[in-house]
């Protein structure tokens, strides 16, 4: 006859592993949210950054790009916060939308949004595409809400150093490079190429948009 402690202990493991079983499911649902920016849904810095390491692992060809929006403040000011987040709602979703099926959007905070490409073909078309998205009017309790963008790109295999930080730096110093440069006081779209460290070799590719 089976030992009371032997029976005690066939019983008690299932409910042991159905126990850690849920457990972890609760883990993985509490780190899923946390590296899910709650507003956008996009990842955020840390649940990008990993997704970003594997997809600059596997494609040569990634490219990094950095999109700052033009005008946000003066919307949160004008039209408050809730109007602020639509914006920051919408342009979540536009980039999303815009990233193909190998490439990874997030959000790093405020108003700065990131990205990681796996191929980086038609790379300046793609740019001026997403930067004519990020710019077209968010529809807000009876207003049209109008933001531009400040986007800079890196191609990981035009740095000396095709690391996820330096494409970052890259991305970041092509997006102020030429930002705020107007002409006739209105902000155009200016495709340019902006050296990292020295032409031709290193390049960013930065574009200007705003309303």
């Amino acid at each position: 006859m089976m030992a009371q402690s032997e029976l005690a202990l066939q019983l008690l493991i299932p409910l042991l592993a159905g126990g850690w079983a849920l457990h972890a499911r609760r883990l993985y649902q509490r780190l899923h949210r946390v590296r899910r920016d709650p507003l956008t849904g996009l990842l955020t810095r840390d649940g990008w950054s990993r997704a970003a390491n594997r997809i600059i692992r596997r494609h040569r060809g990634a490219t990094v790009l950095l999109a700052d929006l033009n005008g946000f403040k003066a919307v949160n000011d004008r039209h408050g916060h809730d109007a602020g987040d639509a914006v920051l709602v919408a342009a979540g979703e536009r980039l999303a939308a815009w990233c193909g099926k190998n490439d990874v959007a997030g959000r790093l905070g405020g108003d700065e949004f990131v990205a990681v490409l796996a191929d980086d073909a038609r790379l300046p078309g793609r740019l001026a595409d997403l930067a004519e998205l990020l710019r077209q009017p968010v529809h807000h309790n009876g207003h049209e809400l109008r933001v531009g963008a400040s986007i800079g790109a890196a191609r990981l295999a035009e740095l000396d150093t095709p690391t996820l930080a330096a494409a970052l730096k890259a991305a970041d110093s092509a997006m102020y490079r030429i930002k705020g440069r107007t002409r006739g006081g209105r902000r155009l779209l200016v495709p340019a190429l902006a050296a990292v460290r020295r032409l031709p070799v290193s390049l960013a590719h930065r574009f200007r948009l705003a309303a």
